[in-house]
């Protein structure tokens, strides 16, 4: 199977959206795979997370995009944490991708911080 290629977009077990550069990005940042909901790669086709705490892997789960699937997350992600924005609207996958935010910080975190959203008020 081949390698998935980046952006990889990753949703949380909160359906937090992660747009991250690239599989060895993200494999770096996630720490926790239990957290992990599902993912895409740039050409929509599924992934999978496996591994343990602070040593997790993302492969292709096959080579089928599953294009419908990531822009009914991607735009729920933005209905629900996103409030007054609009997700990309290209009907092109490659624009509609290259329009997602890509998360640019290199610093671990337990927790990556999702996609677009600001913190929340303590």
């Amino acid at each position: 199977m081949t390698t998935p290629i980046g952006p990889v977009i990753l949703f949380d077990d909160d359906h937090h959206m992660y747009v991250l550069q690239d599989r060895a990005f993200a494999e770096a940042w996630w720490e926790m795979p239990d957290e992990y909901v599902c993912g895409f790669d740039a050409l929509a086709r599924p992934l999978r997370m496996t591994g343990e705490p602070h040593r997790v892997a993302l492969e292709l789960t096959g080579e089928e995009p599953a294009e419908a699937d990531l822009r009914r997350l991607v735009a729920y992600h933005y209905q629900r944490f996103l409030k007054g924005q609009a997700p990309p609207g290209a009907s092109d996958l490659s624009a509609f991708v290259a329009g997602l935010p890509v998360e640019g910080s290199s610093r671990r975190r337990t927790r990556p911080a999702p996609a677009n959203q600001e913190a929340s008020p303590q």
